[in-house]
């Protein structure tokens, strides 16, 4: 039996040795896209002239902390076969993938021939263009709320006039050109297009309240991927998109223009978009607003209040922007707290827990309502419907005229 054994054992390393009998690759995006799930194909080729069974070892880069990652898989005689998985990042940055490892065995299975492949390769994990393409549609399509948007009922006319044209059936009677048509003795009608290249501006707040994570992502990386995507929505609606961050100062300026390149200018800047855990200084920003944006423009404000206090003591900037600009204050709520207020409380401190969970959910209600009272539009949502809501709150404000 020990012959026999150590015959097997010398047939099975002639079989898995005497050729190179695996070929593998993987292929990578260009760039991976920030929390959303990304697909990483694996090319697998058997070249033996039997059936292998393999072990597939990938390394991921470091910011996954993952040491169990593994596929089985089979191949038969010479075939060719496709594996893909999927990653979800959650931190902008450069992604290091180290070896392909691959452990194959024959059918008498008492050797593994390690192969290595795709050595070294990196990608950039950039905010989240998929959902930039995703809201791209969706913003566009009849169906917005089929997607959680709602629908907007559109409030009189736009002020930018067009042209002069014939009236045919269907026009609106109420644009009729009186004068023009007294001197063509027939009926013509005023027609209106959608106001264009009004400057629509994202402000991100990248102060230590922003740096609170929700399902993996930080309240900093939520604003980044909203802002990617209303910047995208605003230039196909013809405005004019622009960003800036702040905390201790003014950061990552992008003016607001309709070019082209726009868009990838924005994209790169979000990139290096970090916290800094300074507190953030609304006076900075209010002075800096009213020394570089001359025109009126929609400023859609990414920031976190957590009690009333802290939006008090920054009120006054609040107020101050509103009166040249259409400020939108985005805050979020906490979805933990909502979790703590649903559960049954069966003792004390259960109970106490469930008090103050209610207490602060309640504050950002009286902070909505606060900026209310002072002629500041808001939004309170959660962090996962923020570009939802972000884009519903747009297209609100476009289809009232309000800018």
């Amino acid at each position: 039996m020990f012959f026999v054994a150590v015959g097997l054992v010398v047939i099975d390393l002639i079989l898995l040795y005497k050729q190179k009998g695996i070929s593998a690759s993987r292929v990578l995006p260009e760039k991976l896209s920030n929390g959303d799930d990304n697909p990483i194909e694996l090319t697998l080729k058997n070249n033996y002239n039997f059936k292998t069974y393999l072990l597939l070892i990938d390394e991921l880069p470091f910011q996954y902390q993952k040491r169990d990652f593994e596929i089985n898989a089979q191949l038969n005689t010479h075939q060719k076969k496709k594996i893909t998985y999927t990653l979800r990042p959650l931190e902008r940055g450069e992604y290091y993938f180290g070896n392909l490892n691959i452990y194959v065995n024959s059918p008498i299975g008492l050797v593994t021939r390690r192969y290595q492949f795709a050595k070294d390769a990196m990608v950039p994990n950039y905010p989240s263009f998929l959902q930039l393409r995703k809201y791209m549609l969706i913003a566009f399509s009849n169906k917005l709320f089929e997607y959680g948007l709602k629908k907007i009922r559109r409030i009189g006319h736009t002020m930018e006039f067009e042209q002069i044209k014939d009236y045919v059936t269907g026009d609106d009677i109420r644009n009729i050109n009186w004068k023009a048509t007294a001197k063509r003795n027939q009926l013509m009608v005023n027609q209106f297009q959608d106001e264009r290249s009004q400057p629509i501006y994202s402000v991100i707040d990248k102060g230590r309240a922003m740096k609170m994570p929700f399902e993996g992502l930080s309240l900093l990386d939520y604003a980044i991927n909203a802002t990617l995507v209303i910047s995208n929505v605003a230039l196909k609606k013809q405005d004019k998109a622009g960003m800036f961050t702040f905390s201790k100062k003014v950061e990552n300026k992008v003016a607001a223009e309709r070019r082209p390149s726009q868009m990838h200018k924005i994209l790169e800047t979000l990139y290096n978009v970090n916290t800094d855990f300074s507190e953030s200084d609304f006076s900075r920003l209010y002075i800096d607003i009213k020394r570089s944006i001359t025109q009126r423009s929609l400023l859609l404000l990414y920031t976190n209040f957590e009690t009333l206090d802290a939006l008090h003591r920054q009120l006054p900037y609040l107020q101050a922007m509103a009166k040249n600009h259409l400020l939108v204050v985005i805050f979020f709520e906490n979805t933990e707290l909502e979790k703590l207020t649903n559960v049954e409380a069966h003792n004390t401190f259960e109970i106490f827990q469930k008090t103050i969970a209610e207490k602060f959910m309640y504050e950002k209600k009286l902070i909505v309502n606060e900026l209310q009272k002072h002629g500041i539009q808001s939004i309170l949502t959660a962090p996962e419907n923020l570009t939802i809501n972000t884009i519903n709150k747009y297209l609100e404000i476009k289809a009232r005229g309000l800018i």
